[in-house]
Order: C-alpha cells, then structure tokens, then sequence
C-alpha cells in the first residue's frame, strides 16, 4: 500500500510539476512538438503495452505454453515497422498539414476535405472507441487494487480514475508523456528483475526446462498450444496456420493507433525518430521476452495452478518476494495500465475539443479557451468511461475489438496518405468506413460462413477489406489532392525524410 501509494503521488506532482509549462494548446495536446527521442519512444512503449503485458500475455504462455509467444512476435515487428514507414512522415506530414494537432485534422487536410465530413467521421470513430477502451483500463486498474488490497471494487476504480484525471488535466500531453517515461522504465526493468529472481530461485534455465517439462512438454513446443483446465496441463492440439496468423495479425494493428501515432507527431524533428526507433523497439523486445518468461517460471515456480492463469505475475511476486519487493515489482502492473488509460483519455478529449468544438461549434475560440475545453473534456470523458467501467465486463475483450476497430479503421489509411500521393478523400471514407464495419460484424459473419468458417482473428478480415475499398476508391472516385506532400519539410528534416 505505501509504494502503490508513493507511486501515485508521485503521478499527481508531475502534474503540478507541468503545469506551468502548459501555456498553450499545443502544449496541452502534443507537448508543443518538443519530446526528445527518448521520451517519445518510451512514451509510445508505455501508451502501448496496457496491463495485457502482465497480466494478459504471461497468463497466456502459462495456459498454453511457448506458442501463445507468436502474438508477442507479430507486436515486436509491427512496433518495428510502425516505427520505421509511418513514424518519419507522419511527424512531417501533420507538421505541414497547418500543424495538425489530430489524426482527424491531418486527414482533413491531406485530402482536402472542404466538407469536413472525413474529419468528422475519423474523430467519431476515436471518441467512440477509446472512451470503451479508457473503460476498460479503469475497470483493469480496479480490478487489481481490490485483488491485492481487499476492499471495494468503487473506492478502488475511484482513487485509480481520479489520480489519471487529475494529472492529465494539469499537465497534458507533457505530464502524460513524463509519467509514461518513468514508467516505462520501470516496466522493462521489472520485465526482466522477476523472471530473473525466478530462474535463479529454481536453479537456473535447466531447472526451468525440466520443471516446465514436467508439467507438459506441449507447453516448450512452438507449434502446440497445451490445454489448461486449472488442475493440470495436457498436450492439446498444434497450431494451425490460422491460429499463428491470427496471433501474428496483431502487430498488423499498429499503423493505426492514435495513442501510438500521435507519440510520432510529438518527436522534436524528424531527423530524431531513428534515435526513438532503436530505443523503443529495443524496448518493447526485451518488455515482451520478460513478459513471456514470467509465463513460464509460474509453470515451473508456483506451487498450485493457478485457477485465473492471469493472476500469474501477481501470484510469483507473492510467492518470490517480501512485501516491500512485492509492492515494487506490482507497480509495474499499474504502471502499465495507468500509461494507456491516460493516452487515450487525452486522445479522446483532443478529438473532443479540437475536431469537434473548434472544428464545428467555435473556429475561432482563442489559445485560452482551447486548453480550458480540453481539460473540460477529459474530465467528461473520464466520467462517461467510469461509469461503464462501473458495470464491470470483460477486459480483454474489449482490448482485442478496439485494438482490431483502430487497426482496421486507420492503419490502411494512414499508410496509403503517406505513401500514394494520388489516393483521394473517397478513398480515405471507404477504407475507415470498412474497416470499422467488418471488425464489428465480424463475429456475427464468421459462423454464417459454413464450412468456411476460419475462427480468424477480426483484424485481418477488416484490414484487407479496408485497403481494398480505400484502394478501390480511392484510384476511380473524386480527384486526387492538388497539393504534393512527397519531400522533407525543411533542411534540418532532409536526412530523416523518406521521399517519395
């Protein structure tokens, strides 16, 4: 209770701490553009990896074995790739789309919408799906307040939701990004602090094979995935190719997830995301090996299964440390959480403030008035996203719709605005109209399919049907853009800027 509680004073006073630095809207939304790489990059690291990364993903590989690990493998190439084609010209792109505060206002301007229709489009896709998603990080942080505290599930959701308000409000995009550098930091080192204690307390990676052996061979072979009934470990089935696919396809969701894209926007320049790029993908490697590895050593370590493999991470801090060192290594697990609630908290009351009520109810609303609306809608959003958390629900499964919906939705988009110069405004509508439509509907067309069914994850139908209607569309109907967006912005960006 004393650490979690140091932790999250700690939170508050860089809200304090940078709220004097927030002047202007452009700080409060982007931090002014003025991020080093390192703080970008594990900025971007900690908006990613909620609190799946301890408790989803180690529970996964204790269930199921190494094979559940292709799901971390598509995440650290897609971290990769997200990095190196759309980190460099987004930052440059939005920069010169009239300094594009949004992903919303970016695709107004690169395709010239007149009728602000696509940016109204985009922003209500944003606002919709993370205020469910900001739910979810709530009901996640409640969750495990009251499993290592006891208590009410309400007072612990409330002081969890009311610390992320109140920096979020103070700070911004600035004391959002500075509390997600500290706990970046202090997730990778607890990523590889745990598995490690635990190797060493069962004498070394030998005794970690033979105990993990023991229980199941299946769960040491990539190509299987063993069954857990809560008592005992069996061998299961192989994985098939749909299955390695659809844990792969989950990297395919990058490339449109605005917490991520508008780390990207934030960078100094341009010429420093080949800095972020080494450090945050050096970052998310090691973040998720450790991850995969707590998964294992509760295989091996625990001395009952476990009936909820995702309490793993929880149940080897209790099991391998005092109370103090517990209480550590389990802020990391808030950590994670916290980091991306607040990332999307700010996204959504941006796309609030910015593609709503300057866009459409006041154009010419002053710096002032800009930063007090958006305070003002993170408090409401926040406020609307409780309450749903209050109803309780499935976390993961709310993660795994939305992360696929913003994939889908945005990530063929994206790519295609940075890459084809010629792509129209039609072409943008149709691929996050599509995109969305078939993530949604997905499950309820799967099963009418027959024989045909594939049980495939939802992000790789909607990523395909995305990109076919964004490129459809996007070659034969409307004009394509009047102005060229290929080449660097300015001099000092030459060298980091792709052209195209």
């Amino acid at each position: 209770m004393i650490t979690f509680g140091i932790f999250l004073l700690a939170m508050v006073a860089v809200g304090f701490w940078t709220y004097q630095d927030t002047l202007t809207f452009s700080d409060f939304a982007l931090g002014g553009r003025r991020l080093s790489a390192p703080v970008a990059a594990l900025s971007a690291g900690a908006s990613d990896m909620s609190g799946w990364l301890f408790l989803g993903l180690p529970g996964a590989v204790y269930a199921a074995g190494i094979g559940a690990t292709w799901i971390a493998v598509g995440l650290a190439v897609g971290t990769y790739l997200n990095w190196r084609l759309v980190a460099p010209r987004l930052r440059t792109y939005t920069e010169r789309a009239g300094d594009a505060k949004t992903l919303s206002a970016y695709l107004e301007e690169r395709f010239e919408d007149g009728s602000r229709i696509l940016r109204l489009l985009s922003a209500t896709v944003i606002v919709v799906f993370f205020t469910v998603y900001v739910a979810s990080g709530l009901l996640a942080g409640g969750v495990l307040f009251e499993g290592i505290f006891g208590g009410g599930f309400e007072f612990a959701l409330t002081v969890f939701a009311v610390v992320i308000v109140v920096y979020t409000v103070l700070g911004g995009f600035r004391a959002v990004s500075v509390t997600h550098s500290v706990q970046a930091t202090w997730m990778f080192c607890v990523a590889v602090a745990l598995p490690a204690i635990g190797i060493m307390m069962l004498g070394g990676f030998g005794a970690l094979h033979e105990g993990i052996t023991d229980k199941s061979p299946s769960l040491l072979d990539l190509g299987a995935k063993a069954a857990f009934d809560g008592d005992r470990w069996t061998s299961g089935e192989p994985l098939g190719a749909v299955a390695v696919i659809s844990l792969l396809a989950w990297g395919m969701g990058y490339f449109g997830q605005p917490h991520i894209l508008v780390r990207f926007m934030s960078v100094r320049s341009a010429r420093e995301v080949s800095i972020a790029r080494r450090i945050g993908v050096g970052w998310v490697v090691v973040a998720l090996a450790g991850a995969s590895l707590v998964g294992l050593v509760g295989i091996a370590a625990l001395d009952q299964p476990l009936e909820n493999p995702e309490t793993v991470f929880i149940a080897l801090c209790a099991q391998l440390a005092n109370p103090w060192v517990a209480g550590i290594l389990l802020v990391a697990v808030l950590a994670a959480i916290k980091s991306t609630a607040d990332s999307q908290l700010l996204v959504s009351a941006m796309a609030l403030t910015e593609d709503f009520y300057r866009a459409f109810v006041k154009r010419q609303a002053s710096d002032a008035a800009m930063v007090l609306a958006a305070r003002a809608t993170v408090v409401v959003v926040a406020l609307v996203a409780y309450v749903i958390a209050l109803s309780g629900g499935a976390v993961l499964d709310i993660v795994a719709y939305a992360w696929a919906g913003f994939g889908a939705a945005f990530g063929p988009v994206i790519l295609l605005s940075l890459y084809w110069p010629r792509m129209t405004r039609a072409g943008a509508m149709a691929g996050i109209v599509t995109g969305t439509v078939t993530v949604v509907a997905w499950k309820h067309i799967d099963p009418l399919l027959g024989p045909l069914q594939s049980g495939i994850y939802e992000m790789v139908p909607g990523v395909l049907a995305a990109t076919a209607a964004a490129v459809v569309f996007g070659r034969f109907v409307g004009r394509p853009p009047r102005r060229v967006w290929s080449g660097p912005l300015d001099k000092k960006d030459a060298s980091a800027m792709p052209v195209g």
